[in-house]
């Protein structure tokens, strides 16, 4: 079976094929232009390169959640418009599940952390142990210093590996000793990591295919704020 593996979930954009055990091909950009401008091209160009088509392809995997709001957005929309027009199933993958999967060589918790602003990362814990990948917690919005509480008061002994775009702020405010930083090829999402995580997920038809988000978009916060202020809530 042939994974086609999509990731616009941060500044990073990524797109990989796996199947029967191994990546066939990948491509992977993270130079701040919109997905809107690269997503589609890079998936193209490495079918192309690849001599593959999207006719080759069995699933749809995207990680469909937490991250930015339009670059999950720009990743949900391209992947059910393929499946819309081929008639292929999808499947809506976490993010921070995926980002796991870079590591399946480390033994110990991983800490996918990604930036959510106003000292919060989104966040989910998995233990790695003989290449399998456990989750450990759900996905959450939390505090940094309430994570690196959990990381101290739970996992006292076991190494810990700080993976996603969120790791260096972690790093730099917890990081040293048992808290390691994951290597940097290593530390982004990416579509392989999509396509690993994506054997855990069932198929859904497109059409119930959507963004995961684990917190309203801060225009959305805002109103509510001035909202509340002035006694309307």
């Amino acid at each position: 079976m042939n994974i086609l593996g999509i990731d616009s979930s941060a500044v990073s954009v990524g797109a990989a094929v796996c199947g029967s055990g191994r990546v066939i091909a990948e491509s992977f950009i993270n130079n701040r232009i919109t997905h809107s401008q690269t997503l589609m091209p890079m998936i193209t160009d490495m079918l192309v390169n690849a001599q593959l088509t999207l006719n080759d392809i069995d699933v749809l995997a995207v990680n469909a959640g937490p991250g930015s709001f339009t670059g999950l957005r720009i990743g949900i929309s391209a992947v059910k418009g393929i499946a819309y027009a081929l008639g292929k199933p999808v499947r809506a993958v976490s993010t921070l599940h995926a980002m796991a999967y870079n590591l399946t060589l480390f033994e110990g918790v991983v800490c996918a952390v990604m930036d959510a602003r106003c000292g919060q990362v989104y966040n989910a814990l998995f233990e790695v142990k003989g290449g399998t990948v456990t989750r450990l917690c759900d996905d959450r919005a939390i505090k940094c210093d309430e994570l690196k509480a959990e990381l101290d008061g739970k996992f006292d002994d076991a190494p810990v590996m700080l993976v996603g775009d969120g790791a260096e702020l972690c790093s730099e405010r917890f990081g040293g000793g048992r808290i390691m930083l994951a290597p940097a090829p290593l530390r982004y999402q990416n579509g392989v990591g999509v396509c690993l995580a994506a054997e855990q997920y069932p198929d859904i038809d497109a059409a119930a295919l959507m963004p995961q988000y684990l917190r309203l978009p801060q225009a959305e916060r805002e109103r509510l704020a001035k909202l509340s202020g002035s006694g309307d809530m």
